[in-house]
């Protein structure tokens, strides 16, 4: 814990304070992000290591599974420790496993559509208060500031407590918070992609929590030189180093890396402790690649 303590904590909507070294559990699923995972023991020994390392925010989505990550993080966890955050994510239907050609789901911003979902969601973790509400995905078929109205009214009705966005951009942001704060984003942003470096400088300057996901994805830079030439001096991975990249990036980012090991998973804390230079910074930055971000 006092290596995850290091690199700081952010207070997401000013009152819940987490590490900025978080867990997605996103792969505490089936293949294909489709039913339970094939050895719920072993995915629930990954949860309890989690909460063991000193990790308090844990993100999930109601469509992981769907339905079943949020019942296995409660049946895992619960009853949750004092001051552990957990996030989840609506507006989003899972229709089928994940496949190389198709990503298996559908957008419903509609109102029946997330009333359902936080419904559902509070009754799969357990919980009286969802802390952390993130939009999966904007429905490109209804204006943001309709969806994020609903979300607001759930605020009102005490089902929960912060809203947060995904994969948005700062227009995006900024229509959504004429209607209520928002006090997360949570977008693609590593090495290998820095489409939205933009939202992530607006949500700093705006006191926004930024959590961006697949946050130790290399791409093409897998074997670029200068990367693997500091993780050597390092002694660890250039996944690792994409990992403290991007905590270092920004004291707004708030990374959850995923995995289904608990040996990767203490790994992947290794970021916390990794010490990297503001010339490693400039040398890492030059090796900017703006991708397309994805669709789900």
């Amino acid at each position: 814990m006092t290596t995850i303590n290091r690199i700081g904590d952010f207070q997401i909507g000013g009152n819940l304070r987490v590490r900025r070294l978080g867990f997605g559990a996103m792969r505490l699923t089936g293949p294909g992000v489709w039913g339970p995972p094939a050895d719920v023991p072993a995915a629930q020994a990954v949860l309890r290591r989690v909460v063991e390392l000193g990790v308090n925010f844990i993100d999930t989505a109601a469509a992981y599974g769907p339905g079943d990550n949020e019942r296995l993080i409660r049946d895992t966890l619960r009853p949750y420790p004092a001051g552990l955050i957990i996030a989840t994510k609506g507006g989003m239907r899972k229709t089928g496993p994940s496949t190389a050609t198709s990503w298996g789901i559908e957008v419903d911003g509609s109102e029946s559509h997330l009333r359902q979902g936080v419904e559902g969601s509070l009754h799969d973790l357990g919980i009286e208060q969802i802390q952390l509400y993130q939009l999966h995905r904007v429905d490109p078929n209804i204006p943001i500031e309709e969806t994020v109205g609903v979300l607001a009214r759930l605020r009102d009705e005490g089902k929960i407590h912060h809203v947060g966005l995904s994969q948005v951009s700062i227009d995006e942001i900024e229509r959504a918070r004429t209607v209520v704060d928002i006090a997360t984003v949570q977008n693609e942003f590593n090495l290998a992609t820095r489409k939205y470096e933009a939202v992530l400088e607006y949500c700093e300057r705006e006191a926004i929590g930024f959590i961006p996901f697949y946050p130790q994805k290399v791409g093409e830079f897998g074997d670029a030189e200068p990367l693997k030439a500091i993780a050597a001096r390092e002694g660890v991975t250039p996944g690792l180093i994409a990992l403290a990249w991007v905590l270092k990036r920004s004291t707004a980012t708030i990374a959850i890396p995923g995995t289904s090991s608990v040996a990767h998973l203490e790994e992947n804390m290794g970021a916390a402790g990794v010490e990297l230079s503001e010339n490693d910074m400039t040398t890492l930055n030059s090796l900017a690649s703006v991708a397309a971000a994805p669709t789900a």
